[in-house]
């Protein structure tokens, strides 16, 4: 089979300080064909972004030392070349505040703790589909 050369690697950053959690999303991510780069939090999450740009898209806990999740994103809209990754939260706080914060931030998804591997796909689709990719 030939190796399709023109597509970029289809790169997806996941972070979340439950490292639980972060298995089971990097687990049904790959399982949809991604590469996935994990970070235990935020602040690791940020450091990734520094050093590369180049992911499909990426997957947030809302709540997580050092970092939060919508400041994330935040951060991420004011760089040029991070302001077009969309970016998926999730959160296992019951609270509505997390989820205005994180649209207002500029997230396309939000996805409540516990979560099936379905609602996972289908919001990782949703979240590919605003990438272009």
């Amino acid at each position: 089979m030939a190796e399709q050369t023109s597509q970029t690697p289809r790169r997806i950053l996941v972070a979340d300080d439950d490292p639980a959690i972060l298995r089971l999303v990097k687990t049904l991510v790959e399982k949809e064909g991604y590469t996935v780069v994990t970070a235990a939090d935020g602040r690791e999450a940020y450091k990734i972004l520094q050093n590369d740009t180049n992911f499909t898209a990426a997957i947030f806990d809302v709540v997580m030392p050092h970092i939060q999740g919508p400041e994330l994103v935040r951060h991420m809209r004011t760089e040029k070349r991070l302001m077009k990754i969309p970016v998926m939260m999730m959160t296992a706080e019951q609270n509505p505040r997390h989820s205005s914060e994180s649209f207002s931030a500029g997230a396309i998804v939000f996805l409540p703790k516990p979560f099936t591997a379905s609602q996972l796909q289908v919001m990782l689709r949703v979240l590919i589909s605003n990438s272009g990719g």
